[in-house]
């Protein structure tokens, strides 16, 4: 079973944090709320991991619920910067060793300041990629945050 494990599970098994697996056939589409849908799940509850580059040339991370949108203004002034824009899909593989719609928060390819949005706080649990299309992991946001070092911020528009 060793083969089938990602970079994100193999860093939360080392860290001993507890997650739990979900598979869905990967289809055409893989935005948040088809792959919600797919496994019959609250889309409330599964997040998306977006990546950003702020004015400054960093890169930030942000999870937020797969149904809403970043406000970008809000996403700049949690990670100190003063403007951030999500990096073009053809980099998101250069900069984190994820494709599009199997980009986990967990196991990047370097440690991005990272942020999750505070709707998250109230949830026993949170859904986020795995690190491949068709593998989802939930998870508790305390766990989440402290295997990232992520804060909890208002994020959405």
């Amino acid at each position: 079973m060793s083969e089938l494990k990602t970079n994100a599970m193999r860093i939360l098994d080392a860290m001993h944090v507890s997650y739990q697996l979900h598979t869905y056939e990967p289809g055409e589409s893989v935005d948040g709320v088809s792959v919600a849908a797919k496994m019959g799940m609250d889309v409330n509850k599964v997040y998306k991991t977006l990546v950003t580059q702020g004015k400054g040339g960093g890169f930030f991370v942000f999870v937020i619920p797969v149904a809403r949108e970043l406000d970008l203004k809000k996403a700049a002034r949690a990670a100190g910067e003063k403007s951030v824009e999500m990096i073009p899909v053809k980099e998101i593989n250069r900069h984190t060793g994820y494709i599009r719609g199997g980009c986990s928060p967990v196991g990047m390819k370097k440690k991005y300041p990272t942020f999750i949005d505070e709707s998250a706080r109230g949830l026993p649990a949170m859904v986020v990629s795995g690190g491949r299309i068709g593998l989802q992991m939930e998870i508790a946001p305390e766990d989440l945050a402290r295997s990232v070092s992520a804060r909890f911020a208002d994020l959405l528009r």
